[in-house]
């Protein structure tokens, strides 16, 4: 038997810390392979981490709401076939080789796998088990409601008291595992009335990312509006015949992404990064799609979407979406990203100025189809008009290209037909 390490992995190309939101394991359990292991919040991505070991799960060293950076050890997984401590960063597959191999990995013997962290530290325990412990969070919670922990019995390894002890001793057993929303703070004299809520770990990441990547990059914006009244027609005619035999709704951002593909092939620098030697071109398309859940906002990858016949486009994108919105994506899933689409319109914007998804140069939304009069050579009629809004890297890209890719794009939907369709 041997001692698995498992690491924070990382869950972006700029990410280089993650958050521990909850343990889907309690120390003790035994884990299979690539079964759930554990929550983790970036800026990026809300996932759950598959074990890329099966054994007993002996050792958690990051609690919840932690904060690590990648890299660092999360747990210690007890495997067969291991004579020395193996790593990973889950999930990676070189690293699962070298535990099944019992090669033990070059960096198994790193500083944060010798010294325990705050997670292990004793504390006194409840139900007479003095050797139970209180990770930072469960402390916190405790102080929070006012509860001695030392008077609980723990649920956890060894009597540990763990925070859904915690919750069931102020009778929320049933909560959400986050952080309890403070008490409202009494009105002050002068009337005014104030509640401080207590940010949650992807707030805060996204909270910083915005911060970075307005600081890194000058951001230019610009906006064209789009008669895409031929489009609506005929995505309202076909919408239900394409469910009824693909299975899968039939959306307007399919359509986008396959135009913007082609703009990007026509104006590769809005496909590019910054970099101090140079501007990085990217051969690969690989097109983040911004997804709002109810904690904030993620942006999962859809890889080679330039490759992808339309059928099989708009089944990645809803398979994409959905997972995203159900916290099923996987680490790949959120990395690669060459550029953005924001579908703005959804919430009936009809101009915004999105934030660069940083490395990348450009950010694109689409905003809320709108029924409006417009003039049309001598005459006036009513159209399906949609505004696109672009923030863009102003090292990398001027107006005149920005203005140009945007054109592209507008061309391209205004005569858009069925035969439009790459298939």
């Amino acid at each position: 038997m041997g001692l698995a390490q498992i690491k924070m992995p990382q869950l972006g190309e700029s990410v280089t810390e993650g958050t521990v939101d909850k343990w889907l394991k309690n120390e003790g359990d035994f884990v299979k392979r690539d079964e759930p292991l554990v929550e983790v919040i970036t800026d990026k991505v809300n996932a759950e981490i598959p074990s890329p070991f099966e054994g007993k799960l002996v050792k958690i060293t990051a609690a919840q709401g932690e904060t690590v950076l990648v890299g660092a050890v999360i747990a210690q997984i007890e495997v067969a076939g291991a004579p020395a401590a193996a790593t990973a960063q889950t999930p990676a597959k070189q690293q699962q080789a070298t535990a099944s191999s019992g090669v033990p990995a070059p960096e198994a013997r790193e500083g944060p796998s010798e010294a325990p962290g705050p997670a292990t530290q004793p504390a006194p325990a409840g139900g007479g088990n003095g050797n139970a412990r209180l990770s930072p969070a469960v402390r916190k919670l405790a102080a929070e409601h006012r509860i001695d922990p030392t008077t609980l019995r723990g649920s956890g390894m060894g009597g540990r008291v763990t925070r859904d002890d915690v919750l069931a001793a102020v009778g929320g057993a049933a909560a959400p595992a986050q952080a309890p929303a403070p008490a409202r703070p009494q009105a002050p004299r002068d009337g005014t009335r104030e509640e401080l809520v207590k940010l949650s770990v992807m707030r805060k990441s996204i909270a910083e990312h915005m911060v970075r990547s307005l600081a890194t990059s000058p951001h230019a914006w610009t906006m064209q509006e789009v008669d895409i009244t031929n489009l609506v027609r005929y995505r309202e005619t076909e919408k239900e015949g394409f469910r009824a035999r693909h299975g899968v709704p039939l959306t307007y951002i399919p359509f986008v992404v396959q135009i913007v593909c082609e703009a990007i092939k026509q104006y590769p620098w809005l496909n590019s990064t910054w970099s101090d030697e140079g501007i990085i071109l990217k051969r690969d398309i690989n097109m983040g799609i911004a997804v709002s859940i109810p904690d904030g906002l993620i942006v999962p990858v859809l890889k080679d979407a330039d490759q992808r016949g339309f059928t099989d486009l708009v089944r990645s994108l809803n398979d994409l979406i959905e997972r995203a919105r159900n916290k099923q994506l996987k680490p790949d899933d959120v990395q690669g990203g060459t550029f953005t689409l924001n579908n703005t319109g959804a919430t009936g914007s009809v101009a915004s100025q999105p934030i660069i998804n940083q490395p990348q140069a450009a950010i694109l939304t689409t905003e809320a189809i709108v029924r409006r009069p417009v003039v049309i050579g001598d005459g006036i009629a009513v159209r399906q008009m949609m505004n696109m809004a672009m923030s863009f890297d102003h090292r990398i890209i001027d107006g005149m290209m920005a203005g140009q890719f945007l054109g592209f794009i507008k061309k391209r939907l205004e005569e858009w037909t069925a035969s439009s369709i790459k298939l």
